[in-house]
């Protein structure tokens, strides 16, 4: 028996690969693999005789089965000798019965239209679904996924205790959902280096698909080094629960300057997709065939999440066979709506109001806020002709590629038209001031694609009001010396900020009052002001008088987050390598977020040396209010002649090091609100000018 090759009770060889000469031919691979994942318990015998060869043939195709990590087998007590061994699919070998499925039915129905039109002289007309879907146009017929059986993924979780686990973020748990039900159809996995290779550089991935954005699953050095290709990895959320497994095919090393270059078109930190890049992905990533086990939960606004087939079922009940979606990640305002109604009527066709809940620009409104803005205005819609669904994607700002991309995606959903507006996707000014992308550089490459996309472009541009008209118009349609309105969003933030007027015109007052619930007056809302400098700059002596003067004007209660205290108490474990000032930085800007969310002011008074560090805090703390960087100007002589401790003589002695300002660099400050320098000022002065920002700002009452 081929079974004493293998001892039970240690860890099968599901890791190992055996040569392809080895295998079984496709179709009796798929025939195995069925009856194995079917029937598990059967007895050599009944599995040899299910797929048609002999007991000594059925043993060769298990052992190359077992070495090549599809299948494992382990032993089953009992008397009966036939029925020793139990078998189970192991995710590789899931992963490769749905493959050599999607394969074989592909080369079936290519023989079919051969056959069929040598003998009718025409094409087949064969739909590629079961006999039900054969009326269905293309947008209605149910799409791949990548999960598993029910009683398959119970298996699966059951082997993926003894798998490596990686946590993913939540970047990855966005891209993990769509991948896995068909959101990002035709990926199977996170992109290998080739696919990933030819994405960057084409926008089509190795076999010539067009894909425009990379989907990679970026980890860290330690987590890479202790993984290799042909291993599977259990995927589980922040919480742990398994969600997916990834059978490795890759692991690599990317350039991310020239991903950066070309799928953002500038190796440039201040587009958001860049940043993410540098300081915050890990430097390896791993590709890889995905076999979904289970789906993220999400347990906000559940009516309104569907997934592509959902979507698709919905709109074929409802018989909706052009659907036109408009994607967002703004509230909707009157323009909007005249923008969509107008989209709806040129195309004749549905409204599919599709926003993105999942990671938009840093400083965005959050999606809570946002969602219950939509539903205010639904009622604005006929239902007969609208609905509303959530997708949980993480966007890349990548302006013309991404519209490429959420044409795709759309497609998936069962869309058959996509609106794309000005600078579509942009992510505003780069470090020199200009805007990344042209205004209509996102509906030029659109229209470029779209017959291969699978979906067609409306496009429109900006919308103005018309007081004459009393609505609204499209700007180039307008007549020279007409009267017009319009409200940026900047002007829209600074009115919401400072509690003025919103007129009717621009906005409907259910989505203003929304607004002003979650985003009241700047001098009602939380704040944190941030000073950075070197030590002995004087940080934490003006932030302890800034605290004593908000807590002397009241209204909001007042936190200080000293740098050494925090150490000492949050942090105690921490070294002073760039790591772990990196982890301290982080923890108090999560801190301060928290209490800038709840109403609160933190004032911190940190080194943070680096830019990118205090970047991050500062998109963590702007989601939920203001944040107020201080750069303390004093130079490091001045700080040395201050230096009580002695650190910055150890510094230079060599015994201290990589100390900031001596043998580790201090990043100043590109764009701080204030800079203050105090060699040869009062504190009471210094303080006192934070006090006159902070009323500038809108952050203090006069």
């Amino acid at each position: 028996m081929f079974i004493r090759e293998h001892t039970f009770g240690k860890k099968p060889f599901m890791n190992a690969r055996a040569p392809s000469s080895l295998l079984p031919d496709n179709d009796l691979l798929i025939r195995l693999l069925l009856q194995l994942d079917t029937a598990p318990g059967a007895s050599q015998r009944a599995t040899a005789k299910a797929i048609g060869v002999s007991l000594g043939h059925l043993n060769a195709l298990v052992r190359a089965m077992v070495r090549a990590g599809l299948v494992s087998v382990s032993a089953r007590a009992g008397s009966d000798r036939r029925q020793r061994f139990s078998y189970a699919l192991t995710a590789r070998g899931v992963a490769e019965k749905i493959r050599l499925t999607d394969r074989f039915l592909a080369r079936k129905r290519v023989e079919y239209d051969a056959l069929h039109a040598e003998l009718t002289g025409a094409a087949s007309g064969f739909n590629p679904t079961k006999n039900r879907t054969v009326t269905m146009q293309p947008n209605l017929t149910p799409i791949p996924e990548l999960y598993v059986s029910f009683d398959s993924a119970q298996k699966l979780k059951i082997e993926a205790a003894d798998l490596p686990s990686w946590n993913l973020t939540l970047r990855q748990i966005c891209d993990l959902e769509l991948l896995m039900n068909g959101g990002f159809n035709p990926l199977k996995g996170f992109l290998g280096q080739d696919d990933y290779t030819s994405v960057v550089e084409t926008m089509r991935l190795a076999d010539g698909t067009l894909w425009p954005i990379p989907i990679t699953l970026d980890v860290d050095q330690d987590f890479a080094d202790s993984v290799e290709p042909g291993q599977d990895i259990a995927l589980r959320n922040q919480e742990g629960v398994i969600l997916a497994i990834l059978s490795i095919s890759d692991k690599y090393v990317p350039d991310k300057a020239h991903e950066a270059k070309m799928v953002f078109g500038a190796d440039d930190i201040a587009h958001p997709g860049g940043n993410y890049l540098h300081h915050i992905a890990g430097p390896v990533y791993l590709g890889g065939a995905l076999t979904g086990i289970q789906q993220p939960v999400h347990y906000d606004f559940r009516a309104r999440r569907d997934t592509p087939n959902e979507l698709r079922t919905y709109f074929r009940k409802l018989g909706w066979q052009r659907v036109v979606a408009f994607q967002t990640r703004n509230p909707l305002h009157r323009a909007h709506q005249e923008l969509t109604f107008r989209a709806a009527r040129e195309v004749q066709a549905n409204l599919l109001i599709h926003p993105i809940v999942g990671m938009t620009k840093p400083g965005d409104i959050d999606h809570f806020t946002r969602v219950r803005c939509y539903e205010a205005v639904l009622d604005q819609y006929p239902s007969a002709t609208t609905t509303m669904s959530l997708l949980n994607l993480a966007m890349r700002m990548a302006g013309p590629r991404e519209a490429v991309w959420h044409g795709l995606i759309r497609k998936n959903h069962g869309c058959t038209h996509f609106i794309v507006g000005r600078d579509h996707a942009g992510p505003g000014k780069n470090s020199q001031g200009d805007d990344f992308y042209e205004p209509y550089g996102a509906q030029e490459m659109f229209k470029q694609y779209e017959d291969e996309i699978g979906i067609k472009m409306v496009p429109f541009k900006h919308m103005v009001y018309v007081q004459e008209r009393a609505g609204y118009q499209l700007a180039d349609e307008v007549a020279e010396g007409t009267n017009v309105l319009n409200i940026s969003g900047t002007e829209l933030r600074r009115r919401l900020a400072e509690g003025l007027d919103i007129p009717e015109w621009f906005s409907f007052p259910d989505v203003v009052a929304e607004l002003r619930r979650t985003r009241p007056p700047r001098s009602q809302q939380g704040f944190t002001v941030f000073f950075t400098g070197l030590s002995g700059s004087g940080k934490s002596t003006i932030a302890n008088a800034l605290v004593v003067k908000l807590m002397e004007m009241g209204g909001r209660p007042v936190t200080l987050l000293d740098g050494d205290v925090v150490r000492k108490y949050l942090s105690s474990e921490l070294g002073f390598s760039k790591d772990h000032r990196d982890i301290n930085i982080r923890r108090i800007g999560y801190v301060a977020s928290e209490i800038t969310k709840n109403g609160g002011i933190a004032i911190c008074a940190l080194i943070a040396p680096y830019l990118a560090t205090r970047r991050a805090v500062r998109e963590m703390i702007e989601s939920y209010g203001a944040f107020v960087e201080v750069h303390v100007a004093t130079s490091v002589e001045e700080c040395e002649r201050r230096d009580r401790k002695g650190l910055y003589k150890l510094a230079r002695e060599g015994k201290i090091k990589e100390f900031t300002g001596i043998s580790d660099p201090y990043e100043v400050p590109e764009n701080a609100e204030l800079v203050v320098d105090t060699e040869g000022t009062e504190v009471d002065y210094c303080a006192q000018q934070v006090l006159l920002k902070l009323e500038s700002m809108g952050l203090i009452a006069d």
